[in-house]
């Protein structure tokens, strides 16, 4: 069971169609489980906000098509609904020479649709189209016939008049119309300069979920949509929880969770759990200590940028942090953790601020948009991994450090052949610090390797 939401293309509003079906589902049951194509973190916190339940990040390019069966099948298993938002246009993917798909869509809304066997719901810009909306819909949805695209949505239909060009042109190839949003009703959630504004910054977010369930009750076709939604894919079996024997004591490890640190993937902390990991959650926005008796520490990324002065006005805690992990405790940061470890942080407005400063390098938020998928192989031991390890991650982010690690972690390179390759990362003491997202569904050794040292610590 389970209804996939795909575009076009990037920015037709696959967000605010898939967080109106959440919304308006969520209004109903509070066993609403929602999942996100690829590597992102903002668009699912606005789910988890809105359903009351993690949501879960579907990308076998970090993980393996196997695990994303897994996943799904595990945290689907006893939801009332199941709501799957894509990524990017339905094929955009990757190539990957193991596969032998005629696209390159590895990783894409499309190759999900296929691992899952899950129906897709076309959503389409209409803003500047009228009769041709059939050939992008034909194209998409005979494109590859192991894809079903069941219907679509229309987005910013300005008249009645322009509904009727659209609707006759769709029923000449049969398509059908599952839902209409007027131009004049659009719900805007605001963005910035890595994409929507997290769900945590917005104070009027229950107002914001209340508008798009009304959308979704009166501009959707909930008939057709509920038979989707209710349909049972022979795939889907269940999978048991993840389980790990733990017959040591917990270990603490205090992980950064505010509005400065808010980028993880909920599949990381709960393997960490089950690994045997205690986690207590903690802010160094607004904490004026860190958290006692811990033997870990965890940055995720986030928008340290955005909340640089509030992050250098506690001192208390810039001071614990640096004394603490100068001391050999192991911690991992990835990304905004990782610019947060610096010395300085220069923010967009170029004014600099005082951070940890354990890592000895500035950073400095830039214009250049760095984004990809990286094969990364780990060039010395850390508290997180051992040497030559071939992993895969992503980076996302508008910063760069003043300096080079003189014994970086990473060799990089992207997913194409005449990607260069890139040093990157910073290992000092028992600290891994890199720009580098990893998913460990299938690298499990890293989070083990990551409690022993922190066992190694406690004693």
């Amino acid at each position: 069971m389970g209804l996939i939401i795909a575009g076009d293309r990037s920015g037709v509003g696959k967000t605010t169609v898939t967080l109106a079906i959440l919304a308006h589902l969520a209004a109903q049951s509070d066993r609403v489980q929602s999942f996100k194509v690829g590597p992102d973190y903002i668009d699912p916190m606005f789910h988890g906000a809105v359903t009351g339940l993690p949501c879960r990040n579907l990308d076998p390019v970090l993980t393996s098509p196997r695990y994303v069966q897994d996943c799904f099948n595990r945290h689907a298993e006893g939801a009332d609904w199941v709501v799957i938002e894509g990524v990017m246009g339905l094929f955009d993917g990757i190539s990957n020479p193991n596969e032998s798909a005629f696209l390159n869509d590895y990783g894409s809304t499309a190759h999900i649709a296929r691992i899952l066997d899950l129906p897709v719901v076309l959503v389409l810009d209409c803003s500047s189209l009228s009769t041709s909306i059939a050939a992008i819909a034909y194209g998409y949805t005979n494109l590859d016939p192991q894809v079903n695209v069941a219907g679509v949505i229309l987005n910013k239909v300005a008249s009645d008049r322009h509904l009727e060009l659209l609707a006759t042109a769709l029923a000449s190839i049969k398509i059908p119309i599952l839902g209409v949003l007027r131009r004049e009703a659009a719900v805007t959630i605001p963005d910035r300069h890595l994409g929507l504004v997290p769900s945590t910054e917005l104070l009027e977010l229950k107002q914001l979920f209340a508008r798009l369930a009304h959308l979704a009750k009166t501009s959707f076709n909930w008939d057709q949509l509920l038979t989707l939604l209710s349909q049972h894919s022979p795939r889907h079996s269940f999978i048991p929880s993840l389980c790990y024997p733990v017959t040591q004591l917990p270990i603490k490890i205090a992980v950064a969770k505010d509005q400065a640190f808010n980028f993880y993937y909920q599949d990381n902390l709960d393997i960490l759990t089950e690994l045997g990991a205690e986690l207590i959650f903690w802010s160094p926005l607004k904490d004026r200590s860190i958290p006692d008796d811990i033997q870990g520490l965890y940055f995720g990324g986030g928008f340290p940028e955005m909340f640089a002065q509030q992050l250098a006005d506690n001192q208390q805690v810039l001071q614990q942090l640096k004394v603490i992990i100068q001391a050999g405790i192991p911690t991992y940061a990835e990304c905004g953790g990782l610019m947060y470890l610096c010395q300085q942080l220069i923010d967009l407005n170029q004014q600099a601020w005082s951070m940890v400063g354990v890592i000895p390098s500035d950073v400095t938020m830039q214009a250049k948009l760095t984004l990809g998928y990286r094969r990364a192989i780990a060039l010395q031991d850390s508290a997180l991994i051992s040497a030559q390890q071939i992993v895969t991650g992503h980076e996302f982010h508008r910063s760069k450090l003043s300096k080079n690690s003189a014994r970086p972690q990473w060799q990089l390179q992207g997913f194409h052949q005449s990607s260069p390759q890139l040093t990157e990362g910073w290992n000092i003491n028992q600290l891994h610090a890199s720009y580098l997202h990893l998913h460990w569904g299938e690298t499990k050794s890293q989070p083990q390797r990551l409690i022993q040292s922190c066992r190694n610590f406690a004693i």
